[in-house]
């Protein structure tokens, strides 16, 4: 791994003072002092994260800086016995506002929040709420959740104890929903990109918890808690060599988080926690026998209900997730088989019919056939007798600058016709030769998908 680069930084009181030169000794207006300055610390590559860059000088009327001086005054003077309700509204209030500044498009508001101690200062606040005090103590995990963007925020979170006072906090407090949501939404923000925390959480044994939360509360009450399983259970540090996501997929699904989450798909919940409900059991789904596990508790007919639920109901993005998932469950071979015998093929056409106008939700379909036909050409027949030729013809014919799907398309002719002759007689004979040609010819990643696709239709001049 190479050396992570040198980065120069200033003080806040330091840039201050350069904007203040600027005024006083070269007279310039506040707006040109303050442009100056920013221009001339950027060509000396020097990070402003963090910094206050407004006219108003010190910064003492930016709303973040206001937070959190007001939030330090109440973290000071906190008393746990005999505390004012008054007073807990206004930590309210303020840290509403906090979180507020710090989730807009504002340029820099959480690295300015973070730098000046906002992450330590939401950790005390958090455990000092303690019974008594739910609301507040949701509004300080939602901050806490914004704040935590980059690594710099994530590691001040880890060295304050972050993830054992959040995970005392979900333990103790279980039967408030609010606040299970909120700290989930906390675990999703401080694990992204950061291997080091999804090991904490792991150590802390947040997958027994997640399924206690599972078991006990009705299906997608807790959004953030999917999201959670993502991000644990995702290889997204590019800092480490080899992550251990893979051995904790592994005990989520020993401890019975499977069904747990099949559990979820078999009642329509609200789209969204569909979605992450979905995407969390496919970064479960890592290995052969766990895909299998999925299909013994009944997940392969839930999904294909969920496709069709989505597609009678318009749901873009859950149709996409779903095929998503059903695709990576059908790299077991004898899943292939069950999804076939429930009429998979059949709901896949129907699903492209009903999106036939989304080119994102055809790829999905087109690379989900592309797997339940890979070395079957039972699967195969049974994909061109459902449609797929009719389906996969019509969309190349509607969506040429479509370079994924029609990838996808290429790939999945190979499929239909490598093992079953009678397939290239049906598919050359509705013109499909012309189409996977252009899409060579157009499309740079399709080149040797589309060669492949020529050559395995019987084509001699496949190259040209």
């Amino acid at each position: 791994m190479a050396p992570p680069k040198s980065v120069r930084t200033i003080s806040q009181e330091a840039f201050d003072e350069l904007v203040k030169e600027n005024i006083e000794d070269l007279e310039m207006d506040p707006t040109e002092a303050l442009e100056d300055a920013i221009q001339t610390l950027t060509l000396q590559d020097v990070d402003l994260s963090g910094i206050v860059s407004s006219i108003l000088g010190s910064g003492e009327e930016n709303p973040v800086i206001q937070s959190l001086e007001r939030l330090k005054e109440l973290d000071r003077d906190w008393k746990q016995e005999g505390r004012d309700e008054k007073d807990v509204n206004e930590i309210v209030e303020w840290l509403d506002k906090l979180n507020a500044v710090c989730n807009v498009d504002a340029p820099g508001n959480a690295a300015i929040a973070s730098k000046n101690g906002a992450v330590e200062l939401v950790c005390s606040l958090c455990g000092k709420l303690g019974s008594g005090f739910n609301q507040a103590l949701v509004s300080a995990l939602n901050t806490l959740a914004s704040l935590l963007h980059d690594l710099q925020s994530i590691e001040i979170f880890r060295a304050t104890n972050g993830p054992k006072l959040v995970m005392n906090i979900l333990n103790n407090r279980k039967e408030n929903l609010s606040i299970l949501n909120s700290g989930f939404s906390v675990v999703s923000a401080a694990a992204t990109g950061n291997e080091v925390i999804k090991e904490a959480f792991m150590n802390l044994k947040i997958d027994e918890l997640i399924l206690q939360c599972l078991r006990e509360f009705s299906r997608g009450s807790i959004p953030y808690l999917y999201d959670a399983v993502r991000v644990l259970l995702t290889s997204d540090d590019n800092r480490v060599v080899a992550s251990e996501v893979y051995g904790y997929a592994r005990r989520f699904a020993k401890i019975g988080i499977v069904e747990a989450l099949v559990d979820s798909l078999h009642v329509w919940i609200k789209a969204p926690s569909l979605v992450s409900a979905t995407v969390a059991l496919k970064a479960i789904a890592v290995n052969d026998e766990i895909c299998r596990a999925v299909a013994d508790n009944g997940g392969i007919a839930a999904i294909l209900q969920c496709i069709d639920d989505s597609g009678e109901q318009g749901e873009k993005i859950v149709a996409r997730t779903c095929c998503s998932l059903l695709s990576k469950l059908a790299g077991s071979d004898i899943n292939k088989s069950a999804i076939v015998e429930k009429d998979g093929m059949d709901k896949l056409m129907k699903l492209a019919t009903r999106f036939s106008d989304d080119p994102t939700v055809l790829q999905e379909v087109m690379s989900t056939i592309m797997v339940l036909t890979l070395r079957s050409p039972h699967n195969a027949a049974c994909a061109v007798e459902a449609g797929a030729g009719d389906i996969v013809i019509r969309a190349m014919q509607r969506f040429p600058e479509s370079e994924l799907l029609q990838r996808s398309c290429c790939f999945m002719i190979r499929n239909l016709v490598v093992r079953n002759p009678e397939n290239r007689t049906i598919l050359l004979g509705n013109g499909i030769e012309k189409l996977i040609r252009k899409a060579k010819m157009n499309c740079k990643s399709c080149k040797n998908a589309a060669a492949d696709a020529l050559r395995d239709l019987g084509l001699d001049n496949f190259n040209l």
